[in-house]
């Protein structure tokens, strides 16, 4: 993927709050997220490159492709990255085969139109919140069906899902619903890996070193997942209630493809 300059690369981000880059950052100084650090990479690589970000929290994958799928194609990308389906996982009603129809949807038309495109698998995400286990089985199905369905289309897949560091919870931010910096580092790397680009490797999929301090066990962790439900699941639960959705009134944070500027740390940031 080299830029000219008859031709800048252009890339285009679909998804929710991860694509958006919930966790890196904050809605004052703005998020960075793994998208960006992701366009970061390949403008170190293609001079002239743009980039646009559709992404919107709390979006469903149905909602991704409605709203964002059009603009997506009138943008002509040449790269474009697909990530939707967690929210759904956490809505009562899932149904894995609907959810990867409209993430089958996307990638079809974006094929099409002659984009290459990348996705991922979902790490289990009953390892970062325990009261979710139940939802263990449909990380699982999710994942099978977006793995058949990239294969279909020839869809750049990371796997991300079966590595046992995308739940260290240092990748986490406190919500355990987004990732970190540190996170969103490793998923950037991870597409930048599973692209081949130029300075990519899969030190990524490593672990962590040791934590300095040993996790919170027995009355520790108790307490920990309390703060954790009043914090976060509970006021997630009156949204829920509410019929709300923490996207209500927000839109694309970069809805036209822009020049990206590399930072000096960014040289660093897919080997850390």
């Amino acid at each position: 993927m080299n830029g000219t300059e008859a031709h800048r690369l252009r890339y285009v981000a679909l998804g929710d709050s991860q694509t958006e880059g919930l966790g890196d950052g904050d809605d004052i100084a703005g998020h960075r997220g793994w998208a960006d650090r992701l366009a970061e990479h390949l403008a170190r690589h293609n001079p002239g490159l743009r980039y646009a970000n559709l992404a919107v929290r709390g979006r469903l994958a149905s909602q991704v492709r409605a709203e964002q799928l059009a603009p997506a194609l009138a943008l002509r990308p040449d790269l474009v990255t697909v990530v939707a389906g967690v929210n759904d996982l956490l809505r009562p009603r899932f149904d894995a085969d609907q959810v990867a129809g409209h993430l089958e949807a996307m990638f079809a038309a974006l094929t099409a139109q002659g984009a290459r495109v990348a996705t991922l698998t979902f790490p289990d995400i009953t390892r970062i919140i325990p009261v979710a286990r139940p939802l263990g089985s449909r990380v699982t199905a999710l994942n099978d069906r977006i793995r058949h369905a990239a294969r279909r289309h020839g869809v750049v897949l990371a796997e991300t899902g079966h590595h046992p560091v995308v739940t260290d919870p240092r990748l986490w931010s406190p919500d355990r619903l987004h990732a970190a910096p540190l996170g969103h580092q490793r998923i950037a790397a991870a597409m930048a890996h599973a692209l081949a680009l130029p300075g990519s490797d899969d030190t990524w999929s490593r672990p962590l070193p040791p934590p300095a301090a040993p996790l919170p066990t027995g009355w520790q962790a108790a307490v920990a997942e309390l703060r954790w439900t009043a914090a976060y699941l509970g006021p997630w639960l009156g949204r829920r209630l509410r019929g709300r959705s923490s996207g209500d009134g927000c839109t694309a944070k970069r809805p036209r493809l822009l020049a990206v500027e590399t930072p000096p740390e960014a040289s660093r940031g897919q080997r850390e």
